[in-house]
């Protein structure tokens, strides 16, 4: 009886190995897990930045249409402060095939002078 007693508290635990294997999936797990909230956090900058250059771009757009004049050929550019980040936009502004419109591309670079943005529209005669 001592023999069958003596094996039911061996098979009752968990081997070292288990437990090593055991431990090795919970850590790939956290560093899956941590990888993803990283590039989570990395994606929310890249959205609040490109947020942050399309207003001003909108901004630089909006006020070429409220100045109600008919933009000449040319490339301009401007700086642009969002929320405490510098962004300079260039307005590239070119004609078309018909005389009464203009093709307006605004396209905004980081602090670094890496494109971010680019909009482009249609400006017409008023």
């Amino acid at each position: 009886m001592s023999g069958a007693l003596g094996r039911a508290s061996r098979a009752a635990g968990f081997t070292l190995i288990e437990v090593l294997v055991a431990l090795t999936i919970v850590a790939l797990c956290l560093a899956a897990g941590l990888r993803a909230a990283g590039a989570m956090t990395s994606n929310s900058d890249r959205l609040a930045i490109n947020s942050l250059a399309q207003w001003c771009a909108e901004n630089e757009l909006t006020e070429m249409r409220l100045t109600k004049t008919f933009p000449g050929v040319g490339d301009n550019s401007a700086s642009c402060t969002q929320m405490g980040r510098d962004f300079n936009v260039r307005l590239a502004v070119r004609s078309t095939p018909n005389p009464n419109f203009r093709r307006v591309e605004a396209q905004v670079f980081d602090d670094r002078d890496r494109p971010l943005l680019t909009l482009t529209t249609i400006v017409g005669r008023n």
